[in-house]
């Protein structure tokens, strides 16, 4: 079961990120994070009014509230390092966040068995070489190094603690629901801010209704990951869970080639194919 629920985590996690990364090109990243994410809590608010997760408040929110502070400075700090590139160099970067809860889950006490060790050590060599590292080229900022770094810790921070939100499937829901709508406040303030720096809130051409399905998969998927990685952790170890669930860079990669021809490079090609072998010794050790 962790493997099943750790990998739909990926696959989510993979097209959001792809998704996003679209909506993006077009559409300020505040913007698409603030509303996205707005869209998702609305759903699960009505989720949590259906199933009555109110009764499930309890000290753990405290968890999805920080889990929500912490998202969209690591998704905004992301993002502004791809701005300035060199993807081949952030997107691998990025995926030091597998360190946070695979610490984690090392210092509660989990010892995976040879078989799972190696299987990390392929999955995660796997994932930085299908982000498409690049090998030579002109020195890299250190304010991107520095920001990829920031990303890295806070989205390796959410999962250790959306781990921690909930303990049942109902009160899982609320605690998407908290995080989503501190998502919104945290995001709509930044936002704000930028506006008041003439920073634009929409495209030239107006607010894009036209996107609004894309908008609301982006943050469907985005709460869905999240929920579905905390099931794994639920159901097995937390660094078997992680590993698995950082695989989303090999979907983004895979979807690119699909959806927009992109091209990969041999060295992608390795690393998927690296990051499948890790995942199936991780999946039967």
């Amino acid at each position: 079961m962790t493997a099943f629920f750790a990998l739909t985590t990926s696959l989510l996690w993979g097209l959001a990120d792809f998704g996003g990364g679209l909506l993006t090109r077009r559409t300020p990243a505040l913007t698409v994070v603030v509303v996205s994410q707005a869209i998702a809590a609305c759903v699960l608010a009505a989720i949590v009014l259906a199933t009555g997760g109110w009764s499930e408040a309890g000290p753990r929110l405290w968890f999805a509230f920080a889990a929500g502070l912490v998202g969209p400075v690591a998704l905004l700090s992301f993002y502004q390092a791809l701005a300035l590139g060199p993807m081949g160099v952030v997107s691998p970067l990025a995926t030091l966040s597998v360190a946070v809860p695979v610490g984690v889950g090392l210092v509660l006490g989990e010892r995976p068995g040879v078989l799972q060790f190696t299987g990390i050590a392929l999955a995660v060599t796997g994932v930085v070489l299908a982000g498409g590292p690049q090998l030579r080229g002109a020195p890299v900022q250190r304010r991107t190094i520095a920001l990829t770094l920031i990303a890295a810790l806070g989205f390796g921070t959410v999962f250790a603690l959306i781990t921690e939100a909930s303990t049942d499937v109902t009160g899982l829901f609320l605690a998407l629901f908290v995080q989503r709508l501190t998502n919104v406040a945290v995001g709509g303030a930044a936002l704000a801010a930028s506006v008041r720096r003439s920073g634009a809130a929409v495209p030239q051409g107006g607010f894009p209704f036209a996107a609004l399905p894309a908008l609301a998969f982006v943050g469907l998927a985005d709460a869905a990951a999240n929920g579905t990685y905390a099931i794994a952790t639920q159901h097995g170890p937390v660094t078997v869970a992680a590993v698995l669930a950082s695989l989303y860079p090999v979907v983004t990669a895979l979807a690119a080639r699909g959806f927009l021809s992109e091209r990969l490079r041999a060295i992608q090609a390795a690393g998927a194919g690296l990051a499948l072998v890790g995942t199936v010794l991780l999946a039967t050790g």
